[in-house]
């Protein structure tokens, strides 16, 4: 089995902790093959740096030799999940959608994340997934995941308070733990809360085991493009 890892940003320390998180959940009759964005931002923290995150994840997969059987998009958000998902003829899986599908399966839930601008681009997620009524609460810290990771002790304990305090404003069943850097963080700190963590990229790893529908690909949709990637472009027109 091959999973593909796109990490829609420039930062390779994320691809690499991503990949180490999920092998061992997967085991081995899963190939990983792990890739970083060829452009875009080094952290995703804005609509801008959101939107071109999405065209640096249909440029990855482009560059891509052979089939795969699950494409993990690797941000808590899922920039470019629909497109993708319509070009790639596997299932393709993102943290944000996969933690909030299992989230959503014992009630309502919040979200504990880590970059200023990520509220809205979160809500518009759920939404996406049909889950707008179960997201109950929203707590995005002022530090990114990349500053949370420079410091991971204290990054716990900022990320503990934050879970208690939207648990206890929102009264959710469970509490996200989000953020591509934050992998693991979500499971450390189910070790000490009294309530449903959830780790959003140890979700995913979960969502990928399960998924088996092999969707087809939507096929050439006539559109005249200019200035792609010569990799992408054959993709498209493929």
């Amino acid at each position: 089995m091959r999973l593909l890892i796109i990490n829609p940003n420039t930062s390779a320390h994320v691809t690499r902790a991503l990949g180490e998180h999920i092998t061992p959940m997967l085991g081995q009759c899963w190939q990983l093959d792990c890739v970083t964005a060829r452009f875009g931002a080094a952290y995703i923290a804005s609509e801008a740096a959101y939107a071109i995150a999405a065209h640096a994840v249909l440029d990855a997969w482009s560059c891509q030799e052979g089939a795969y059987d699950a494409i993990l998009i690797g941000c808590f958000g899922d920039p470019g999940l629909e497109a993708l998902r319509e070009l790639a003829g596997c299932p393709v899986i993102g943290l944000a959608e996969a933690a909030m599908q299992e989230a959503a399966r014992a009630g309502r839930f919040a979200i504990v994340t880590g970059g200023a601008r990520w509220a809205p681009i979160l809500q518009r997620r759920a939404a996406a997934a049909g889950l707008q009524d179960q997201l109950a609460g929203l707590q995005v810290l002022s530090e990114s995941g990349a500053e949370l990771l420079a410091d991971p002790p204290r990054a716990l304990d900022r990320l503990e308070a934050a879970a208690r305090q939207v648990r206890s404003a929102s009264g959710a069943e469970s509490v996200i733990i989000g953020g591509a850097a934050l992998a693991g963080m979500g499971e450390a700190l189910a070790r000490r809360l009294p309530f449903a963590v959830i780790d959003n990229v140890s979700a995913a790893a979960r969502a990928i085991r399960t998924a088996t529908s092999r969707p087809a690909a939507a096929g050439p949709d006539g559109a005249g493009y200019h200035g792609l990637s010569p990799e992408l472009l054959a993709r498209l027109q493929a």
